[in-house]
């Protein structure tokens, strides 16, 4: 139900806006990479306007997805290691528990991890 309302609400009109733009953008269109002269038919590339753009877009999406990756290492390494702590002192705590024979597997006690 909810992927049938994000599609109704968001991707239809999303597709609509997208085939306009593109319907509308047809002509061709040079991108010269060379900046010192631009009528370099080496360095000149035709395409339509709309390849352009998408290309663009796309181009930012990844751009921006790699800076945010990387500006949240420091977030998924401090996971990693609260986790690696966690998850070392229920070992302990289980192992101090066999050892003093609390673990008779009675309800409200800590789960036993396996190995």
């Amino acid at each position: 139900m909810l992927r049938r309302i994000f599609n109704v609400l968001i991707l239809i009109p999303l597709a609509i806006v997208l085939i306009a733009l593109t319907v509308a953008n047809r002509t061709m269109v040079p991108l010269s990479i060379d900046v010192f002269n631009p009528g370099n038919p080496a360095l000149t590339y035709e395409a339509p306007l709309f390849v352009w753009l998408f290309g663009a877009l796309a181009l930012g999406v990844v751009c921006g997805g790699v800076g945010t990756w990387l500006t949240q290492g420091k977030h998924r390494k401090q996971e990693r290691t609260f986790k690696k702590e966690a998850q070392k002192l229920r070992y302990e705590v289980e192992e101090t528990k066999r050892k003093s024979g609390q673990d008779k597997g009675t309800t409200g006690q800590s789960l036993v991890l396996q190995r």
